[in-house]
C-alpha cells in the first residue's frame, strides 16, 4: 500500500473509532440526532422501547469499534509482512 492510501484509511478508521465511542458513550444523544434528522425529512420515528434502543446503540458502537480495530490490526500485519 502506498503512504497516501494508508494515511486516508487511517483517517477513516480514526473517524470510525471516534464515532463508535460517541455511540457507546452518548447513545441518547445519538438517538436524538437521528430523530431530529428524520423530522427534517418529514418522518417521525420513535423506538418502542427506549431502553432496548439505548442498549442496541451501545452494542452498535462496540461492534463498530471492534471492526475498526480489526482493520487497523490487518493493516499493521500487512505492512509488517510486506517488507
Amino acid at each position: 500500500m502506498c503512504f497516501l492510501s494508508l494515511l486516508i484509511l487511517t483517517a477513516i478508521l480514526v473517524t470510525g473509532i471516534l464515532f463508535a465511542l460517541f455511540l457507546f458513550l452518548n447513545p441518547q444523544l445519538a438517538i436524538e440526532i437521528q430523530r431530529k434528522f428524520y423530522e427534517r425529512i418529514n418522518w417521525r420515528i420513535e423506538p418502542i422501547s427506549m431502553e432496548k434502543e439505548i442498549l442496541n446503540t451501545r452494542i452498535m458502537g462496540l461492534l463498530l469499534a471492534a471492526v475498526a480495530f480489526l482493520v487497523i490490526l490487518f493493516i499493521i500485519i500487512k505492512v509488517i509482512f510486506a517488507f
